[in-house]
């Protein structure tokens, strides 16, 4: 797979550890929306933003290494959170799981999510 980042600055300029684009070649991985259930007790990992966030991120690797793809091969995730003023707490912890190009991203805030989760993370990857 290959994968680089567009950016221009005809465009607003990430602020975040995204990519304005981002260009890939390779099979597509379609990971569904990962909610912070830890598999081993099929509970939440944790009450908090950051914990949960963790999870949901542990997750899709996990899906991901199944399909012989690991997180540097996302191009795109979908961040879904039901309060976006937890947005810096989850921006800080996903950014550890990323390298530069980062993926393309979108975040946003919904009325809920399954189970009562502070978030939910999808993504695509290319391999």
């Amino acid at each position: 797979m290959t994968k680089s980042a567009i950016a221009t600055d005809k465009a607003p300029a990430a602020i975040g550890p995204y990519s304005q684009g981002v260009e890939s070649s390779g099979t597509s991985i379609n990971v569904s929306g990962q909610i912070p259930i830890d598999p081993s007790t099929g509970e939440f990992a944790g009450s908090d933003i950051r914990t949960q966030t963790e999870q949901c991120l542990n997750n899709i690797a996990a899906i991901l290494a199944e399909a012989g793809a690991t997180m540097a091969d996302v191009v795109e995730t979908t961040v879904m959170l039901t309060d976006i003023a937890e947005f810096a707490d989850m921006n800080e912890v996903y950014a550890q799981h990323f390298s530069e190009p980062y993926p393309a991203r979108a975040a946003f805030q919904v009325a809920a999510l399954p189970k009562g989760a502070k978030v939910e993370i999808k993504c695509v990857a290319r391999k």
